[in-house]
């Protein structure tokens, strides 16, 4: 695809999508959601990438937000199908194959917060601003917001940020678990960086398979999700990288998995 709104990157084993419109602080609209989706299909094919990094061009935003001119013109009808086509993004952001690490570099609100919302973890800026506005402007989040934050940091928080559509900074949104880590501004793709290689170096099939047990935690009750977990964990055990990860722990040599 011909990306006008987003930069792809791929230094293996790292693949890093950056929404890529400064001008607007990376303000989503359709382009750039239908972008995104391209995006992310490609970095789950690419057998390179391990690991994919969400970030924004520039040092202002992550993304800012949707475009308010493109919300401004929505109906009843458009309006649900807008909301359901960027939740389908979203949702393939969780149930990529490869962890996903948000880099919040700046202001990360309404579907911009969604969307680090549906990352696996989020490392912010000490200048990042995150929040969900969409009360202000008399709708509510589309793309998630109001199911996946509760999630992540509980009913009671959820409910603060989303009724009162007030940001909190970095060092709150690290109190309350709404992001894994806040590092100075400078240091935070570097951070990311030597986190997400980190990640690397686990079994690729380990990550996929804990990734989908934990995303699946939340929809089932206990004893299902450990009979899934006993089933992926069956699963792993018939895998080459199983065989390769138990035998380089017992030469104590460093595991080279294929994905396998």
């Amino acid at each position: 695809m011909d990306y006008k709104n987003i930069l792809l990157h791929v230094e293996a084993p790292v693949g890093t999508i950056t929404v890529n419109r400064p001008d607007k602080l990376n303000a989503l609209n359709a382009a750039v959601m239908a972008e995104l989706s391209c995006a992310l299909d490609e970095m789950d094919s690419n057998d390179a990438v391990r690991v994919v990094v969400l970030t924004g061009a520039g040092e202002k935003a992550f993304v800012a937000g949707a475009d308010i001119g493109e919300l401004a013109k929505m109906q009843p009808f458009s309006g649900r199908k807008d909301s359901s086509y960027g939740q389908e993004i979203l949702f393939k952001i969780e149930q990529l194959g490869k962890p996903v690490v948000a880099a919040i570099n700046g202001y990360a609100l309404g579907g911009g917060c969604e969307l680090a919302l549906a990352c696996d973890v989020r490392f912010a800026s000490e200048k990042a601003k995150i929040g969900l506005p969409e009360v202000t402007l008399g709708i509510i989040p589309g793309y998630g917001g109001t199911q996946r934050l509760s999630r992540i940091v509980g009913k009671g928080r959820a409910m603060e940020l989303v009724l009162s559509g007030d940001p909190v900074d970095a060092a709150e949104a690290y109190r309350i678990g709404l992001v894994n880590k806040v590092t100075p501004a400078a240091d935070l793709m570097k951070t990311v960086r030597e986190w997400a290689e980190r990640l690397a170096t686990r079994g690729p099939m380990a990550l996929r398979l804990a990734k989908a047990a934990v995303q699946k935690s939340l929809e089932i009750d206990l004893r299902d999700g450990c009979e899934l977990e006993s089933s992926y964990f069956g699963m792993l055990a018939g895998t080459a990288d199983m065989r390769e990860g138990m035998t380089a722990f017992l030469e104590k040599r460093k595991p080279a998995y294929k994905g396998q």
